[in-house]
């Protein structure tokens, strides 16, 4: 996100036309306090740092644009002239931004707005990948790397080790878990995606049949991995609750999965979930992604400056051999509301991992190739005692 917003900062300092740059911090709630910053009085050195810095340097928001909320929001972006206006965010960002644009050219008042496709969930549609989803694929990657060594090594005490992580309808962060596995013996060793209903009876097979082969069993799932009758996978008292757009907030399935798992199979289970870190680890951050942040951020104003508004910027991959990735425009009418999810090619028959079609779509998207660990040959020395 902060990629991104260095690319804008940039960029916009670069057209005479533009003659002042504002943020409103936490996104639009803060247009609608009126809380909004001079970004021309930072530093060039706290620019430069912003280009790796995690979470958001303005501050976020999830709120729910009320009726009477764009009008106030136009009211305050015309008493500061306001005449570009650039969003960052996912799904419900580009319908606030959607909302707006339509707004404002209802009203006659000449703005520019366009969105820029920041999700870690990977779900937005007319863009072949989302801006954040490389770094947290490489975090997912690199966890998973770390708690299958740790759970083969502890199989004696714990043998089962589930990764939970986020996607609530969509299982891309899931499913880049994959990009861990070099041989067959490494983690993980099954993934579960929303795309596919669980059935408790099979996964318990596939956690035997693992654990049968190895001596140990690394899952990753998603947050809202259901069942087949569309309920969360919960223990019993708890309760889900709901964020301000109407979406579950996740309770854990790991959790449910775990005990499961010791009263089906007499197996000691364990679950991570990384939460909101996952997000936020910077030091995990992909090379790619920081520079393809960077990019939209630029090619958003030129878009803007070129009279395009009502648009997200796309990333367009480059037919043929090698990775290339350049920018496009997609209008928001076709994104607000629009879920993208792991197409059928990307899961495997059994649904309980991804196939090789992903793996060379999500590889290039982490940067730098994810290291390499040694596993000790294990030659026996052979028994000296009956």
């Amino acid at each position: 996100m902060n990629s991104s917003l260095v690319g804008i900062l940039r960029e916009a300092a670069e057209h005479d036309e533009i003659e002042g740059i504002y943020g409103a911090l936490f996104g639009i709630q803060g247009l609608l306090d009126e809380a909004l910053v001079d970004l021309e009085r930072e530093t060039p050195a706290t620019v430069q740092g912003l280009s790796h810095t995690p979470a958001a340097a303005l501050g976020s928001c999830r709120y729910k644009l009320r009726p009477e909320d764009g009008e106030r929001a136009l009211e305050i972006l015309q008493v500061h002239n306001v005449r570009y206006f650039f969003y960052i965010g996912g799904n419900d960002s580009a319908e606030t931004a959607h909302h707006i644009a339509r707004l404002a050219q209802e009203r006659g008042y000449e703005l520019h707005v366009i969105s820029l496709p920041k999700t870690i969930d990977n779900d937005l549609v007319e863009t072949d990948h989302c801006l954040g989803y490389g770094s947290v694929a490489r975090f997912v990657a690199m966890a998973t790397m770390d708690a299958g060594r740790d759970t083969e090594a502890m199989r004696l005490l714990e043998p089962v080790k589930i990764i939970e992580v986020m996607g609530r309808d969509a299982g891309w962060v899931a499913a880049a878990a994959a990009l861990a596995k070099g041989r067959e013996e490494d983690a993980p060793h099954l993934i579960y995606t929303p795309e596919r209903p669980l059935t408790l009876e099979r996964f318990l097979e596939d956690v035997q049949r693992v654990y049968r082969q190895l001596g140990y069993v690394v899952a990753v799932m998603a947050e809202m991995v259901r069942k087949e009758d569309g309920a969360l996978l919960v223990i019993p008292d708890e309760d889900a609750e709901k964020d301000p757009f109407g979406h579950p907030r996740p309770s854990s399935p790991a959790r449910f999965l775990c005990r499961l798992i010791a009263s089906e199979l007499g197996l000691r289970a364990r679950f991570d979930k990384p939460g909101t870190i996952q997000r936020t680890a910077m030091a995990y951050a992909s090379s790619t992604d920081l520079e393809e942040a960077y990019l939209a951020g630029r090619m958003a104003v030129r878009y803007a400056l070129q009279g395009k508004s009502d648009c997200m910027v796309t990333l367009v991959r480059e037919p043929g051999d090698g990775y290339r990735c350049f920018t496009g425009l997609a209008p928001l009418a076709k994104i607000a509301n629009a879920l993208k999810t792991l197409p059928d090619e990307y899961i495997t028959p059994k649904g309980n991992f991804v196939t090789e079609a992903f793996l060379e779509y999500a590889r290039p998207l982490i940067g730098d190739p994810l290291p390499t660990y040694a596993r000790l040959q294990k030659v026996p020395v052979g028994k000296r005692l009956p």
